[in-house]
């Protein structure tokens, strides 16, 4: 990995944009133009509010994701700057690296490390990509944990996603795990202060009841989604699923329903999967989703 940025390092050099130390390399549009076959349909794989993600190929070899602002999109140089900032004093092996970008001709494009297997949730549902094994998605869990923990401890204040799903964890190399998408982050509460002030963002199904409510953003918000992503991978389906019984529309509340009650835990797991967990472990699996998704409520009563 290291001589892969090297040689986009070098390459930045050569153009007159030399970055300073871990600050991202700035791209001429035309550089990525070119990397995209000129933003080719068919090279796009992700979607997001952001705007779409492209495979992009530099002279050097090298591949990368090459995330372009859509002009309908609601999120804008805020958040875009926001993510470079973000992104340019974090560095850790569960969360995607960003390489660079391009702000110029009215174009916001993000330009990161490339995740050849894709999102967390191509692999449970939605797509044709193989699913992943029992094994494999506990792997992918773990990753994704360890990713958060360092954005939470990251600094003295931490830092919160606000976006967390398994779309926004993408699958590298033997499958690590790495969450993506930081234009929604925050900087954590001050050190006297218990929570920041701020309009609710995110995405439906996993956002934390609270923080709806209240409009109270805490770490707590981040753990609240993560517990949604768990029960993704387990489950194989949507945090929200209008095709269902009313009852089951939102998984967060349906699985913790069952949980609570202490009906059979088979019944929610996912059918590629089903036979492949112990009883003992899938009862650990669902209490550490259990309380993921109830931390909020029992730390503020």
């Amino acid at each position: 990995m290291v001589h892969l940025f090297e040689k986009i390092k070098g390459a930045a050099r050569r153009k007159g944009k030399a970055p300073e130390n871990n600050w991202p390399c700035s791209f001429p549009f035309h550089v990525l133009q070119q990397a995209t076959n000129n933003f080719d349909e068919e090279r796009v794989i992700g979607v997001g509010g952001f705007g779409d993600v492209y495979m992009g190929v530099l002279k050097c070899g090298t591949k990368v994701a090459v995330k372009r602002k859509k002009m309908a999109s609601w999120q804008g140089q805020k958040e875009f700057r926001a993510e470079i900032d973000m992104l340019a004093r974090l560095k850790d092996p569960n969360l995607v690296d960003l390489i660079g970008y391009c702000d110029e001709e009215n174009e916001m494009i993000l330009v990161y490390e490339y995740m050849e297997n894709g999102t967390l949730k191509s692999h449970l549902y939605g797509s044709d990509k193989p699913s992943l094994n029992w094994p494999e998605r506990l792997e992918a869990c773990v990753g994704a944990a360890r990713g958060l923990h360092y954005l939470h401890t990251s600094s003295e204040k931490g830092i919160i996603h606000r976006d967390v799903k398994s779309e926004n964890i993408l699958l590298g190399e033997n499958l690590c795990a790495k969450i993506a998408d930081f234009g929604l982050s925050k900087d954590g509460p001050e050190l006297n202060e218990t929570h920041v002030i701020t309009q609710v963002k995110g995405t439906p199904g996993y956002l934390d009841p609270e923080y709806y409510d209240t409009l109270q953003l805490t770490q707590k918000s981040d753990v609240y989604s993560f517990g949604v992503v768990l029960l993704e991978v387990l489950c194989g389906r949507p945090a929200i699923d209008q095709k269902l019984p009313k009852d089951k529309v939102n998984l967060a509340r349906w699985v913790t329903g069952i949980m609570l009650k202490n009906d059979q835990l088979e019944q929610i797991v996912d059918q590629k999967i089903v036979g492949t967990i112990s009883p003992h472990p899938l009862m650990i699996f669902c209490s550490i989703a259990l309380k993921c998704l109830t931390y909020v409520a029992s730390v503020s009563t």
